[in-house]
């Protein structure tokens, strides 16, 4: 157990008796205990393996490559579906926890292996998601954006992309593009 983490697990919450057995499984299973993202982490070699996280309705364990893992009894959750390598089991109450403990120290385990085998999660390309109609026509009529656009980086186009997909309605869509246009223009991504 990491002293630095304990504030996480000592704070009053929902989810503290849940989220002290998780943390008892995965610290079983041999993993170094680290704080990252303001949660729990753990992992080996330095490598991150899973993490303990909780919201309102739920707390899981969260596996960083979950998407290599064998799910055998179906229990991994992809959170959205742009996640592309992180899967939770999601739990409502300790005896979930305490049912599936040896469940979990296998799909620990296993992502262990996974880690130790250098695995890597195949990714989904820029290229390959989506460019929302509204964001095109943009692009289209105007050279200067879809330069601007092009000389980002991926990781910068994605987040964009995704920004401009999320919404239901066009012109919300619109309205984003619209407001993102300038910082395009200035070669920053979403988030800069």
């Amino acid at each position: 157990m990491n002293p630095k983490v304990d504030f996480y697990f000592d704070k009053a919450q929902k989810w503290q008796k849940e989220i002290e057995q998780l943390r008892t499984i995965v610290l079983e299973c041999g993993l170094v205990e680290t704080l990252k993202w303001g949660c729990p982490c753990y992992t080996y070699q330095k490598n991150n393996i899973v993490l303990i996280h909780v919201f309102k309705d739920y707390c899981a364990l969260l596996f960083m490559k979950g998407a290599l893992l064998n799910d055998t009894n179906g229990i991994l959750i992809q959170q959205t579906e742009n996640v592309q390598a992180a899967r939770q089991i999601r739990f409502t109450n300790l005896g979930e926890i305490r049912a599936l403990e040896p469940v979990l120290k296998t799909y620990i385990y296993e992502a262990i292996e996974v880690e130790k085998a250098g695995l890597k999660v195949p990714l989904k390309k820029t290229a390959e998601f989506s460019t929302p109609e509204e964001f095109q026509h943009q692009l289209d009529e105007n050279p200067a954006l879809k330069s601007a656009f092009e000389a980002l980086t991926p990781g910068r186009q994605r987040a964009y992309k995704l920004y401009f997909s999320a919404p239901k309605q066009s012109r919300t869509r619109v309205s984003r593009v619209e407001k993102c246009i300038p910082q395009i223009l200035d070669g920053k991504g979403l988030n800069d």
